[in-house]
């Protein structure tokens, strides 16, 4: 037997009622395109800008993939410098602070990296 209630059920988007928008073919056709642009459904582009976000493009994901492969970079370099370190006759003619420094210039440059991605994926409320 079912003991959930009418209030235990989620509310979804779908079983509401849409919201229509009146506008000219090429006015569909320009907020069809830029939600294209977006990455986005229609229905979802015009959700985010309704609530008043600023809808990052494909042209943003694309700048995290970048990012992501510099992240990557900067950890195999990390990498290899941990390598290279293992070695003590390599390494006996610097300081144990520089290369200290230099590891941690490397993980603030990913720290500073992420928080770069997480700005520019995540949607912007308006001012």
């Amino acid at each position: 037997m079912d003991n959930s209630t009418d209030s235990d059920k989620k509310i979804t988007r779908k079983a509401q009622a849409p919201i229509k928008v009146y506008c000219l073919p090429e006015e569909k056709e320009l907020i069809v395109a830029n939600a294209a642009q977006a990455g986005k459904s229609t229905s979802a582009f015009l959700l985010a800008v309704g609530q008043g976000y600023e809808v990052t493009g494909v042209v943003d994901a694309e700048q995290v993939r970048e990012m992501a492969r510099i992240n990557g970079d900067l950890g195999r370099l990390g990498g290899l410098l941990k390598l290279w370190l293992t070695d003590g006759k390599r390494t006996a003619q610097f300081k144990k602070s520089t290369i200290v420094h230099l590891l941690e210039k490397i993980e603030a440059n990913q720290a500073e990296l992420a928080l770069t991605k997480s700005k520019v994926i995540r949607p912007r409320m308006h001012p």
